[in-house]
């Protein structure tokens, strides 16, 4: 027994050992300091004569240090002993490093010759070929291997190859091939894809993922092929052409109202109703799960809200009412329980009748989750009522009911919050402190904003009266009361010009403008912090809500591409320099179309 466990330390710590000299050797190599590696990875080869890592390493280490000759013999010996096609690829990249193209490419088609007449070897040679950077020859390759075996997963390393050669036109192709049988890859494509696709269905990108996509549909019975025609119509904000294209792929399929559903949304979310009600009126009529009619008529109630400037709340009342009468008050109809109880409050402007009805819901057997979503927002209400401390205690109860959840990690958010618009600054940021780390993103990012915003300006008034105006007009917004709440920051902004609060306030102005369809204002809140406070924290913001305002409401193409410039160059580590990107270059696309025109 005592040998044995000899024997495993033994070999234990001679695993450890040359771990522990791999790792020197690598920071010696990072550093530069190629005479130390070299030493060291010769010492690895010795006692792993198999492990081609090493013998690539120094290959590399030798070529650094311009010792070609000894590459190359290194090289050849290697190939020699294993056959190993990928050092034809090393002999020819030692030739390239010395500048003698004709050998290099020698070795290089040799390479490709062997890849044919031997395609187990294919794809080892095609990453040897992408660690060279060599992509024409890498690409050559994996056709090949594309060609000989039908593996769609060779697409995915193509489609990778080609948007380095930025081959967009074939990047579309690989990928899409390569989704077509992944179908799990298809988010990650489609986020891809975002980046180039834009609203303009005249753009290049645009009508060249249009042309792919049309000459499959000649080809392949594949739905997948409709889908994605459908997601390239939603970009070019064509909704009624996707919903049109996911009726007829719900109707050969049978399968999944989904395709539709996310049509209607995001018709919804582009102010689309037309669309929206199409969407969901076809749902009601198709679906045989309950819970999508359920889903489906709470879409359309909440729609009435948004399409009409007057709409009839006491027939909505009634449609509410109805739901509940077919479909009882349960954990199926949380959803549509939440939905009604927002329409009394916020529109009907009957908030104790919310409330009661959240009282009453309360009573019936639901799981512990929806009873703590009710509870939620039967607080929130409250707080909307003036009735903190009533809030403060339903907060509490669901962040003791479901501890550490998500659930009660927004409770303490609202409860930290609530404490906020009282003006109890120093407790709610004792609360907001411990929601920095919490599990939840978005509630960690909205928690430290708010922390931000007390530590940054309680100071500097003994009466924090900036921060309780400030905080007065955020209640008001919360209340649906915009009007109100600008005049209130109007007067922090006047009263208190020279407070620290000033440009926040200002940011916070220029959104309830734009909320009320006052743009004008909203341009001229965003700018006035560009001119007074571009050193400030909240810079890139004013300047990407001002090129959004630009781009989408004003109408002002040229003026929006030099707010997304300014972040592009200005600000490159803002939250807002990926769409800043994409949108700059969809503009600059359609002025350089208007002016060939």
């Amino acid at each position: 027994m005592k040998s044995l466990i000899y024997l495993f330390f033994g070999i234990f710590g001679v695993v450890l050992s040359a771990q522990t000299e791999y790792d020197l050797a690598e920071n010696y190599f990072d550093k530069g300091e190629f005479k130390k590696a070299l030493f060291i990875y010769q010492k690895l080869h010795q006692s792993s004569p198999s492990n081609s890592n090493f013998v690539f390493r120094i290959i590399e280490i030798q070529q650094e240090l311009q010792r070609f000759d000894q590459a190359e013999t290194q090289i050849k010996t290697q190939f020699n002993t294993t056959n190993n096609p990928q050092f034809l690829v090393e002999l020819g990249y030692n030739f390239q490093r010395q500048n003698k193209i004709e050998k290099a490419e020698e070795n290089y088609q040799k390479a490709i010759n062997t890849a044919k007449s031997k395609p187990n070897y294919t794809y080892a040679i095609g990453l040897r070929f992408e660690e060279h950077s060599l992509i024409d020859q890498a690409i050559e390759v994996y056709k090949l291997a594309l060609n000989q075996t039908q593996n769609p997963n060779y697409e995915y390393r193509l489609a990778g190859l080609y948007a380095e050669q930025k081959d967009v036109k074939n990047m579309f192709l690989s990928y899409l091939n390569y989704t077509e049988n992944n179908p799990n890859f298809i988010n990650q494509v489609l986020r891809l894809f975002g980046e180039y696709i834009s609203d303009d269905s005249d753009s290049e990108y645009n009508q060249i993922l249009k042309k792919i996509i049309l000459k499959k549909l000649q080809s392949s019975s594949n739905i997948f092929w409709n889908q994605m025609l459908s997601w390239l119509y939603v970009q070019q904000q064509d909704f009624q052409k996707a919903y049109l294209l996911e009726r007829s792929v719900y109707r050969r399929s049978k399968s999944s109202l989904q395709g539709l559903i996310d049509v209607g949304l995001m018709a919804k979310s582009a102010k689309n109703y037309a669309v929206t009600f199409e969407v969901f009126e076809y749902v009601i009529q198709n679906a045989q799960d309950s819970r999508l009619v359920i889903e489906a008529n709470r879409q359309l109630l909440e729609l009435e809200l948004l399409r009409t400037t007057s709409p009839d709340l006491k027939q909505l009342k009634l449609n509410y009412k109805q739901l509940f009468d077919d479909y009882g008050i349960s954990s199926e109809t949380i959803e549509l329980q939440l939905s009604y109880v927002d329409f009394l409050a916020l529109h009907y402007q009957q908030k104790s009748e919310a409330i009661s009805f959240l009282k009453s819901a309360l009573k019936e057997q639901l799981f512990a989750v929806d009873a703590s979503r009710l509870k939620l927002k039967l607080a929130d209400i409250l707080v909307i009522s003036n009735k903190f401390n009533q809030a403060l205690l339903y907060y509490a109860q669901v962040q003791t009911t479901l501890k550490n959840s998500t659930l009660a990690q927004e409770a303490r958010f609202k409860s930290a919050r609530t404490s906020y618009f009282k003006g109890d600054f120093d407790w709610a940021e004792t609360q907001l402190k411990v929601l920095k780390s919490s599990t939840s993103q978005l509630m960690a990012n909205d928690a430290l904003e708010l922390q931000l915003l007390i530590t940054d300006h309680k100071f500097g008034d003994s009466l924090q009266s900036p921060l309780r105006l400030y905080a007065k007009a955020d209640f008001l917004n919360l209340q649906n009361n915009k009007t109100e709440a600008i005049l209130v920051l109007d007067s922090l902004i006047t009263q208190h010009n020279t407070h620290g609060i000033v440009d926040q306030a200002l940011l916070f102005q220029a959104q309830l403008f734009e909320n009320t369809a006052q743009h004008q204002k909203a341009k001229h809140n965003y700018l006035k912090i560009i001119e007074n406070f571009s050193s400030e924290i909240l810079i890139d913001d004013a300047h990407f809500a001002l090129a959004e305002l630009f781009r989408t409401l004003l109408n002002q193409p040229e003026q929006a591409l030099q707010h997304y410039e300014n972040i592009i160059f200005k600000h490159p580590d803002s939250i807002h320099f990926v769409a800043s990107k994409k949108h700059f270059r969809n503009l600059r696309e359609k002025t350089k179309n208007k002016t060939k025109i």
